[in-house]
């Protein structure tokens, strides 16, 4: 496998190329900012040459190589296949679509150990979009293992990998063992934290507070009661805010994506806990290492596939219960009645091992990465630079030994020219996701709101903003690379 710490793909060829170089990649080469625009734009051209995508926003190589399959076996020219681990979600799947167009649209068809929903034209477009709200799609693993392509690991020691990984979260969050829950992604674990509340409060909408990363907002928009959304600095009285809308759940960010911005989680908890209403936080980028999440939420989410992992090739998430919480026995007697999108044992083996040295790699990758903003801060050509280090919330629920974890983003003094000119310069890993063991960079607000750019400017964020995912290169030679693409202009 390609050493990305020392061999980073960022050449203009190289557009497509699996990051990191493996079949279960979940982040892809963008070498270019017109890289990024025809991704977004889906230039055929551009299409054709991905080996790999994000395995929510599109299939996987191996998992679309089973749908061809299917496909091919059953004659489906004019369907979409969409595959799923076990009967109970792609039930979920197919009354999605009902809901958005008619039953004749879609069916179910079971294979060995899998089920596939199968959809007309006119509910393809539903299926799709519950796929990449939800997360709960098979994994890569579990294609290859169905096509005969890997071995699936033995039982015991997937049972004894799901119990090292439990046993990790729970250290590190100080929760109890049978609160920590293994999903199939994150977006999995916000699915199945909605599934939770709507047992408790049903048909109400969700409200989150701060910027989001988009399928957050999107998962309760779309696929559950809606979802509103304030920020601090647009709301003026967020208690009174919060009791106008009364909403089955708060969901938090900690910190926002990608402006890392932290909002006064302790003073929200505190409203939220005297008007009862459950509090959800996303953790995925400040870390439960670095952060007391659980202490000031009721369930809290993470994307595994991040920090959690490293290796940006496992799709996996987990869901933590706050045994502290008014509600925590019908939390857990809830979450007996739903069926939990578990993560395959090929993942879990794997990530077990690959997130043994989690703590010392979180602890290098704070360092590393505030280094890395230190000097960025004091260059000419940075006008704005972005990181937990400045917001006091943030630092106001950081663990004893806790950092500030591996992100940052900056805007350029030049705005967009100067931008396209740094990107396409830079001789860095380009493409989407963090939490790698490798420096990622990419033109983060494109990819994620291309086609709502003005709303995110509303919030103050602009399209040309670069955002950088710190891995563990050696740190003169990072900034060496990272200069040079500055001094390019």
């Amino acid at each position: 496998m390609r050493n990305l710490l020392k061999n980073p793909i960022w050449r203009n060829i190289e557009l497509g190329h699996s990051i990191p170089d493996n079949e279960h990649a979940v982040s892809v080469a963008l070498p270019t900012w017109n890289d990024v625009i025809n991704y977004e734009e889906k230039n055929p051209k551009c299409m054709e040459l991905l080996r790999s995508i994000y395995p929510r926003f599109g299939l996987n190589p191996l998992v679309k190589r089973l749908c061809e399959k299917v496909k091919k076996e059953s004659h489906l020219n004019d369907q979409s296949v969409w595959p799923y681990p076990d009967e109970s979600i792609a039930i979920k799947a197919k009354k999605y679509c009902d809901k958005n167009t008619s039953v004749e649209s879609s069916y179910i068809e079971r294979r060995h150990n899998l089920f596939f929903l199968i959809t007309k034209e006119s509910a393809s477009k539903y299926a799709k979009s519950f796929w990449q709200h939800t997360g709960l799609g098979i994994s890569s693993r579990a294609a290859a293992i169905e096509l005969g392509c890997e071995d699936c690991p033995s039982k015991s020691l997937a049972n004894e990998s799901y119990q090292k990984i439990k046993d990790r979260i729970s250290n590190f969050t100080k929760s109890s063992y049978n609160d920590v829950h293994l999903t199939s992604s994150g977006m999995s674990a916000l699915y199945t934290s909605l599934e939770i509340i709507y047992k408790l409060f049903p048909d109400r909408p969700t409200l989150q507070i701060g910027f989001p990363y988009v399928d957050v907002l999107k998962l309760p928009m779309h696929i559950f009661h809606g979802a509103k959304l304030v920020t601090e600095e647009n709301c003026k009285d967020i208690e009174l805010e919060i009791k106008k809308i009364n909403p089955a759940a708060l969901i938090i960010e900690l910190p926002s994506n990608p402006m890392l911005k932290c909002v006064n989680i302790k003073k929200i908890s505190e409203i939220a806990n005297k008007i009862k209403i459950p509090v959800i936080v996303d953790d995925t980028i400040g870390s439960n290492i670095n952060i007391n999440s659980l202490e000031h939420a009721d369930i809290v989410f993470t994307s595994l596939t991040k920090i959690f992992s490293g290796s940006g090739d496992i799709l996996a998430g987990s869901l933590i219960l706050n045994p502290k919480s008014r509600w925590i026995d019908q939390f857990r007697n809830t979450l007996n009645e739903i069926n939990l999108p578990k993560l395959s044992d090929s993942d879990i083996v794997s990530l077990e091992k690959v997130s043994r040295d989690v703590k010392q790699r979180v602890f290098d990758q704070n360092n590393a990465c505030l280094e890395l903003k230190k000097r960025l801060e004091t260059h000419k050509e940075i006008k704005n630079i972005f990181h937990p280090e400045d917001c006091p919330n943030f630092n106001s629920i950081l663990t004893s030994d806790g950092g500030y974890g591996c992100l940052l983003s900056f805007e350029l003094k030049g705005g967009l020219e100067k931008a396209k000119k740094f990107y396409d310069y830079l001789q860095i890993s380009k493409g989407p996701s963090l939490g790698t063991k490798f420096t990622l960079v990419c033109p983060y607000v494109l990819l994620a709101h291309y086609d709502e750019l003005d709303w995110a400017e509303s919030f103050g964020i602009p399209s040309h903003l670069i955002r950088v995912s710190v891995g563990l290169e050696d740190k003169d030679h990072l900034w060496r690379t990272f200069s040079e693409a500055l001094n390019n202009f």
